[in-house]
């Protein structure tokens, strides 16, 4: 069984079972871990920002749908939401909107979400090549083995993305 397969499975039967959720849990927890921690430095904070993401995933489970893309991306979109929803609470209850690390400019983050959503409306197989690629980060190699296509046609897709990102970009700003 492919790991994709595997994955869709264990996706399927934490939908129809909850307590399955947990499987989905410890695949994916690092790599929530890891991505939040990143961003908000503290490991308090990204304890319970981690907590809260698994928490809101499991009670989204019922709405995900299979999209080609890992679950692990849409763990990090919802954790990406998480970490700017923290910023503007901790900017709030400070009174400054730009509290939090110095390190973590609340625009930086604003850019990210913004860029999140850009690669949701790409094309499904950009859209999955720049997830594996830049939130897996995944190897070109591995990409071409896990879609079944050439490194050639892998580097292609990347190329296109990145491109249909940047005019979506220019758009936005224009």
């Amino acid at each position: 069984m492919t790991q994709e397969a595997d994955e869709r499975l264990r996706i399927k039967d934490a939908q129809r079972d909850p307590a399955r959720f947990g499987e989905l849990y410890e695949a994916n927890f690092a790599r929530v871990y890891a991505y939040i921690a990143r961003r908000v430095g503290g490991r308090p904070q990204a304890e319970d920002l981690t907590a809260d993401v698994f928490r809101e995933a499991l009670a989204s489970l019922g709405d995900f749908e299979w999209r080609g893309a890992p679950f692990v991306a849409w763990l990090l979109r919802i954790a990406s939401r998480a970490v700017a929803d923290y910023y503007r609470r901790s900017g709030r209850e400070s009174g400054n909107p730009s509290a939090g690390p110095e390190r973590h400019d609340p625009h930086e983050i604003e850019r990210h979400m913004i860029l999140f959503q850009l690669v949701d409306r790409l094309p499904d197989a950009q859209a999955q090549v720049v997830r594996l690629r830049f939130v897996e980060q995944k190897s070109i190699r591995e990409i071409a083995g896990l879609l079944g296509r050439s490194e050639g046609a892998v580097k292609q897709l990347q190329l296109r993305a990145i491109e249909n990102l940047r005019a979506q970009l220019e758009d936005a700003h224009a």
